[in-house]
């Protein structure tokens, strides 16, 4: 039998926790530490999960196998590069960095080291978005709803940031053709950021997608739409099931096809666990995972260009 994976956790706030958490329930697992710059909450939450608080990074990166770092996005360069030099492999919370340039330093730095780099977009875990990639095979158009009710969380950065950038990894997983043109349009409502948006993708091999992103609306919604060749699907992202239409056989007498309605029922399961595991999986197999760096920065580099397309469309009405 394999030894154990040593994992640590670098930031242990409301969502670092919450990975230590899950890393005690995992087999084959052992939390050795967590590190947080806060350090009664390290500690109490080093004690919650039976592990020790390391309040020296490089003494925790001396005992661990990997680590998720769940600290501030403006800190994921200086917390994630230490490691990703010394070849330990890193679950980053998405956004990959605060800039495309410390985004890039942390993807390169990931290359040259040859370090599993794993990227934090939950919602690819999801388990009703795995059989949608399963289901699919040419998306011609996609329509993404993803409302929330205000809470005062992450308000320091936009709407695209926090919320919309799920969705724009999810469509570029599922759309396997070259990016062309992004416009987008948003407003401030609540806060000095952009509060809801709207963006519309279009690639080169004519798909398009209409993603839209709130956190002012009266109530939460999250759901996906996908029309593709001879069938349409419909996910809802919180119970994670997919309704189905597709054309049944033509009849002998050359009327139309019906029209078959039909539900795929998915196993739900806590996307964040199947995410943690998937890395432990790849660390202890030295795999790729399933969202690179790469594939961060690339969700990244689109929500950078959505962002401006707002930004642009705001001062046009100045």
């Amino acid at each position: 039998m394999s030894e154990p994976v040593k994992i640590g956790v670098v930031g242990v706030g409301y969502l670092g926790s919450i990975h230590a958490q899950i890393y005690t329930r995992l087999s084959d697992v052992t939390l050795v530490g967590v590190n947080d710059v806060n350090s009664d909450v390290g500690k109490r939450v080093a004690v919650d999960c039976g592990c020790d608080f390391y309040s020296n990074v490089d003494q925790l990166a001396d005992s661990v196998d990997a680590v998720s770092v769940v600290v501030p996005t403006s800190c994921h360069r200086e917390v994630s590069l230490p490691f990703l030099h010394r070849g330990i492999p890193v679950l980053l919370e998405k956004p990959v960095a605060h800039t495309l340039d410390d985004a890039r330093l942390i993807v390169n730095e990931a290359e040259q080291s040859g370090a599993i780099l794993q990227i934090g977009h939950l919602e690819r875990f999801n388990a009703g978005v795995v059989r949608l990639h399963e289901e699919l095979d040419r998306p011609r158009f996609i329509e993404v709803h993803r409302l929330s009710e205000f809470v005062e969380r992450a308000t320091d950065v936009d709407v695209v940031t926090d919320l919309m950038i799920h969705d724009i990894d999810i469509v570029l997983s599922l759309v396997r053709s070259e990016l062309k043109y992004v416009s987008a349009v948003g407003a401030s409502i609540v806060t000095n950021h952009v509060d809801i948006a709207n963006a519309r993708l279009e690639f080169e091999d004519g798909a398009i997608a209409n993603v839209t992103a709130s956190r002012v609306s009266a109530k939460r919604f999250r759901r996906i739409r996908v029309f593709a060749d001879a069938c349409y699907l419909a996910l809802n992202f919180e119970d994670q099931q997919i309704e189905i239409s597709r054309p049944g056989k033509r009849p002998p007498d050359g009327r139309f096809a019906p029209i078959i309605n039909s539900s795929i029922q998915v196993e739900p399961t806590p996307p964040l666990d199947s995410e943690l595991a998937h890395f432990v999986d790849c660390v202890r197999k030295g795999k790729q995972p399933l969202v690179t760096g790469s594939d961060g920065l690339q969700a990244l580099k689109v929500a950078y260009d959505v962002r401006e397309k707002i930004e642009k469309s705001l001062h046009s009405f100045v």
